[in-house]
């Protein structure tokens, strides 16, 4: 980087020198591809290739006695099957009362981009690691990412296999070229959209908390992303098609989501994805539609998600709906809509879910909250949420209240403390839980960011966490 400022700045002093030249040598407006390729940030550039370095590293180190299960809240929320809303309880067993797991992510990309007759071209090569110690009840195992981590006791964390913790895989390494349309290929994520579907209060939903935030078809259904070809077009002013053949690789899907049977790789490969988009107008919305393993010819499932949100002064309205289905028979659908309004100082939202399906409990939620902005810098949040996880069958709801503030007490700092109840008239093991929570975030810039929470809970459970990051770009 010095040595490419060094050569601009004697660039620019010879000009500066020698003006009677100009007219011979005619204006240069640019001594650098990444500029003109409009590319900035950390680069490093040849004649005719601009390679754009980003990264970053997150830790996250969580302690105390919080391991217990038996206090689940909302069971199989959206009848997806070990997808629980639950709260931490201790856990006694033989004296060994502690928890801790401590993980870092780490990620490194480069994208090399060139111009072309298509418009500009590029690789796209990500690597990934993830570094995970989990310490249940004081026994220690230890885990990575897809690639696992090596057990040393205890149990590998969910979602961990056994082998080789910490290694860089490649998470991604695709090629793309062009503007208004762009042709993509490679190991990618997904170009299926899944948004425009967060509630707007503050606790958010049940069932919208199990599919991390929203409306979903059965979770894992339909493999996405992975090894894929896709197009995407801007076809108008704020109106985009895309277009995709994904999971050719051939993913797996799990058994016990909604019913939805165990598929082998060749059974599940192929998944076609396509999407319409627009935002304009203070409007945001999508119909993204999938139809999964068809590379053998048989589509085995299918699924649809749309959503829109609409921002008009002072309110702000969201509405979304997913329905997914495979050739058995077996169907889900999920639907979700909220609103918010502003009212000088106080805001107030309210959102509303349901969802069931042919394995599945018609099942129905609904939360509010209402928030004011006290002073410059101090909100204060009241919310509630609710659920019922069989709408046919009594003794099956669950419900939270939660009081917030949030104080920017300086520039950088920034302080929030939370007291809740859980309830549920659900019998044993489920449990009602008071708890409270304190955290302190510190923001200093240059993308750093760290925070330090506590939480204590009426089922003796206690947690501890401590958190940093700082991405580059």
């Amino acid at each position: 980087m010095k040595l490419k400022s060094l050569i601009l700045g004697s660039v620019a002093a010879a000009g500066l020198s020698t003006a009677g030249y100009a007219a011979d040598l005619g204006v240069l407006t640019s001594l650098d591809v990444c500029d003109s390729l409009g590319i900035s940030g950390l680069t490093i550039s040849s004649s005719d290739n601009c390679l754009q370095i980003t990264g970053g590293v997150s830790y996250e180190f969580n302690w105390g006695d919080f391991n217990g299960s038996a206090n689940t809240i909302a069971s199989n929320a959206g009848g997806l099957a070990a997808d629980n809303v639950t709260v931490p309880d201790n856990d006694t067993v033989a004296g060994l009362d502690n928890d801790w797991n401590s993980k870092v992510e780490t990620w490194l990309k480069f994208v090399g981009t060139a111009s072309s007759d298509f418009g500009p071209a590029s690789a796209t090569i990500k690597l990934k690691s993830v570094h995970h110690f989990n310490a249940p009840n004081e026994v220690v195992a230890v885990g990575g990412d897809a690639t696992g981590g090596v057990a040393l006791g205890g149990v590998v964390p969910a979602g961990l296999t056994a082998s080789g913790n910490g290694i860089w895989i490649v998470d991604e390494a695709f090629v793309s070229v062009g503007d208004t349309t762009t042709i993509m290929a490679g190991k990618k994520g997904s170009i299926a959209n899944f948004g425009d579907d967060v509630p707007l209060n503050f606790l958010g939903l049940f069932n919208s908390e199990n599919v991390d935030t929203g409306v979903m078809f059965a979770k894992n259904s339909i493999r996405t992303g992975g090894h894929s070809i896709q197009v995407v077009s801007t076809v108008a002013d704020g109106l985009t098609l895309k277009a995709g053949l994904e999971n050719l690789g051939g993913d797996s899907a799990a058994a016990g989501n909604n019913g939805y049977a165990a598929l082998t790789q060749g059974q599940s490969a192929g998944s076609a994805v396509g999407v319409i988009e627009y935002a304009g107008n203070g409007i945001k919305a999508h119909v993204t539609g999938l139809a999964g393993g068809i590379l053998d010819g048989v589509v085995e499932n299918w699924g649809v998600h749309a959503g829109f949100t609409g921002t008009f002064d002072a309110f702000t309205v969201v509405g979304a709906g997913a329905y997914g289905a495979n050739n058995a028979g077996v169907n889900y659908w999920n639907v979700l809509g909220s609103a918010k309004a502003q009212f000088d100082i106080f805001e107030i939202a309210l959102s509303g879910e349901a969802n069931g399906g042919s394995a599945s409990p018609s099942q129905a939620g609904f939360g509010g909250s209402v928030g004011a902005t006290v002073t410059e810098g101090v909100k204060l949040n009241l919310g509630g949420r609710w659920f019922d996880e069989d709408t046919a069958v009594a003794n099956n709801e669950s419900y939270q209240i939660a009081a917030q503030i949030v104080a920017a007490v300086a520039e950088t700092i920034t302080v929030t403390g939370e007291v809740g109840y859980y309830g549920t008239n659900k019998p044993a093991p489920a449990e009602n839980d008071f708890y409270g929570a304190a955290e302190l975030a510190w923001a200093p810039g240059g993308g750093f960011t760290s925070s330090v929470k506590g939480q204590v809970h009426q089922t003796g459970a206690y947690k501890v966490t401590f958190k940093a990051a700082k991405e580059f770009k």
